[in-house]
């Protein structure tokens, strides 16, 4: 399965490529769309921006399996400008600013131009500031430095920049010659490009679907609600394919994939659980159980939301999760061989 393990990633590096915090994902729906277009399937836009698709049209759409993945990411969106043209901004989702501290950004105004600069700590030279070591890092004492010549809030606002605009952190992305894939927002394009990948599977026959086989990649998982809406009829079954936690008294690591048991929210369903566990067995993926205490998930908005079905989630191991990633080409390989066991 290594060529669908190269294209899963080939698929993620793509996204990553693409700026789209929870609210701005328009260009990486538009990439997914086009991606499933050209593999044969009619995907459709729903209403908040998200890529729905169906690659079973031929099967009667009755007891039917949704897979969810996210194409929001983390970031941030301009609050103020100051007196002296420096920027604060406010987090989009989960993003925590001592996990950010001197790391280039790009602001996306309203009117489509792109700004770069750097997140840092006001007065940010230690050779300057006797205060460095011991100040909190928070959104209050750190500022957005832009790459343009600018001293007044004034002149910042002459570029047209102003309160609302995205703001967006460069990922790093690489991939060492040892397979570990190291990048912000693994969560969750990573699991996006694994589903993209399961797709072209379905298009060229290496999987076929027992069952309706539905996919759906969100805009708001982030925020809470990316898998509230579009749940096909017929559908009785959603998985989020999302990331498998990594740390401290969890099973899980970056070289498998994580089938969790409980979030923060909720267990999952337990038949559910029982049957993706069962195909990680069949099919040989390495994997673990776990349970996640600071997590939820678009399978949870789904139920949230009050939808009549079952919910299940797996993922890949992420080190790191939201500040910079981490995870393996043989924690993607584990996740295909997870879901062409249980969809196929």
């Amino acid at each position: 399965m290594e060529h669908v393990v190269n294209d899963a990633v080939h698929q993620a590096l793509a996204l990553l490529a693409i700026d789209s915090p929870s609210g701005y994902t328009g260009k990486a729906a538009e990439y997914a769309y086009n991606q499933l277009k050209e593999l044969g399937f009619d995907p459709q836009y729903s209403r908040k921006g998200a890529v729905l698709v169906n690659l079973t049209p031929h099967l009667p759409q009755e007891d039917g399996l949704l897979l969810l993945a996210h194409l929001d990411t983390l970031g941030g969106m301009v609050t103020r400008i100051t007196g002296d043209g420096r920027i604060h901004i406010i987090n989009v989702g989960g993003l925590r600013p001592h996990n950010c501290e001197g790391e280039n950004v790009r602001i996306h105004t309203r009117a489509g131009q792109v700004y770069t600069g750097t997140f840092q700590l006001h007065n940010p030279s230690a050779h300057v500031n006797p205060d460095y070591a011991d100040t909190p890092r928070t959104f209050e004492t750190m500022e957005i430095v832009l790459d343009e010549e600018v001293s007044s809030k004034e002149e910042v606002e002459a570029l047209g920049i102003s309160n609302g605009d995205v703001v967006c952190f460069d990922p790093r992305t690489t991939v060492t010659p040892s397979g570990y894939i190291k990048s912000r927002y693994l969560d969750d394009k990573l699991s996006a490009g694994i589903l993209l990948a399961l797709a072209r599977q379905v298009s060229t026959g290496e999987v076929i679907p027992s069952r309706p086989l539905w996919l759906h990649l969100t805009g708001y998982e982030e925020v809470g609600h990316g898998g509230s809406t579009s749940v096909p009829q017929g559908i009785t079954d959603v998985v989020a394919v999302d990331m498998g936690c990594v740390g401290d008294n969890l099973e899980g690591e970056e070289r498998k994939v994580s089938i969790c048991a409980k979030d923060g929210r909720s267990p999952y369903d337990y038949s559910l659980t029982s049957q993706l566990i069962a195909a990680a067995q069949k099919s040989g993926a390495d994997y673990a159980v776990d349970i996640f205490t600071n997590y939820g998930s678009d399978a949870d908005a789904t139920l949230t939301a009050g939808y009549d079905i079952r919910h299940g989630l797996i993922g890949p191991g992420v080190f790191a999760s939201h500040g910079y990633e981490r995870s393996h080409k043989k924690g993607v390989l584990s996740t295909l061989k997870l879901l062409d066991a249980f969809v196929g």
